[in-house]
């Protein structure tokens, strides 16, 4: 998910409660349900770099742990930056170290959580496994999430200024209800999104593609409306990709159905396969299809590039996003590895034939 729905999660697990228990609790816990995107920085490695990292140790039952020990080490400085000016607020509810750490692995375990939600998973288990996991059923920007998570943090403060207004006393931090609330508004979308995920699976199962039955098939959410998605097919020749109507189980409603034909093996998409980004993106990818050029002059080489059809949702045009590209010379060397949607020279990644 965006950061922002992180941060929103965390702050509603703190206001839910938890922040009755230590001080610097909320804020432990919005700062940790966000700490697992550290990640970003292995861009600074290059593009190859940072997708093989992205989603890895930081997102993983082995790192929490240790990013949590980092946030509860921030909030220690925090703390004795701020002891003198809040000593009367920490004699009150003092900090408790190790129930702080417990709850920063929790904000890093909502974290993995919500982002095994969406289409492009977690790998739980690295380094051990490089497997993927992913729910498929919520959109990486969930409009509806964001307002359950914002409104039960702001509304209860805008009750709380109403109350101040009137004289009424407070009783400790506020907010809990409207926390709880959020929270549960978040478990509810996930149980209507999962019921019409499966669905829509179902609806795709029951069909017929070409004239051929489906080897495997997936639903992928677009954001808002949890009764439309995309839906992709595997075949022994093909990929198709189309929409879905889950409240009607209709399949392909509007007639757009693309096929994307899996291409032969030739020894120039075998060693791009074999490169250190072919390798990551095949591991990564669920649909992986590959596409190969001739360089400029004729002769002089191959670009070969990688694709995910769950991410060609229709209407995309040619634009696919999290695609990679692999040029090789013609004796089938790397010249250079990038990812992204555009093409073009990766300094950081040349020479990447690992």
């Amino acid at each position: 998910m965006e950061p922002i729905t992180h941060f929103l999660t965390g702050a509603c697990l703190g206001r839910a409660g938890l922040n009755r228990k230590t001080a610097l609790a909320t804020a432990t816990l919005t700062l940790a349900a966000e700490t697992p995107d550290l990640d970003v920085f292995g861009n600074f490695g290059g593009r190859v770099f940072g997708f093989a990292h992205h989603r890895g140790f930081t997102h993983s039952l082995l790192g929490a742990p240790l990013a949590a020990l980092l946030v509860v080490a921030v909030m220690y400085g925090v703390y004795l930056l701020r002891r003198q000016k809040c000593a009367v607020r920490y004699q009150k509810l003092p900090p408790r170290w190790g129930l702080l750490y417990l709850y920063a692995c929790l904000a890093g375990l909502s974290h993995m959580l919500l982002d095994f939600t969406n289409n492009y998973g977690v790998r739980p288990f690295w380094p051990f496994s490089e497997r993927w996991y992913s729910w498929d059923i919520v959109f990486i920007v969930e409009p509806i999430l964001l307002v359950l998570l914002m409104g039960g943090l702001v509304l209860p403060f805008l009750f709380s200024l109403i109350n101040q207004e009137i004289g009424a006393r407070s009783s400790g931090p506020q907010g809990r209800e409207g926390a709880i609330l959020a929270l549960l508004g978040l478990v509810l979308v996930w149980g209507v999104r999962d019921y019409e995920h499966r669905r829509a699976i179902s609806a795709l199962e029951s069909r017929i593609y070409a004239g051929v039955e489906p080897i495997r098939v997936s639903a992928y959410p677009y954001w808002v409306n949890p009764f439309r998605w995309y839906g992709v097919v595997e075949t022994e020749s093909f990929y198709a990709g189309m929409d879905v109507d889950a409240a009607s189980s209709d399949v392909d409603p509007d007639s757009r159905m693309s096929l994307h034909y899996k291409p032969e093996e030739t020894p120039v998409t075998l060693a791009a396969k074999k490169t250190y980004l072919g390798r990551v993106y095949l591991d990564w990818a669920q649909y992986p299809l590959t596409e190969t050029e001739k360089l400029e002059p004729p002769g002089s080489g191959y670009r070969v590039r990688f694709y995910d059809v769950r991410y060609d949702y229709p209407g995309r045009g040619r634009r696919r996003p999290l695609a990679a590209t692999v040029e090789l010379d013609k004796h089938l060397n790397v010249i250079y590895a990038t990812f992204g949607a555009r093409d073009g020279d990766d300094s950081g990644n040349k020479r990447d034939g690992n």
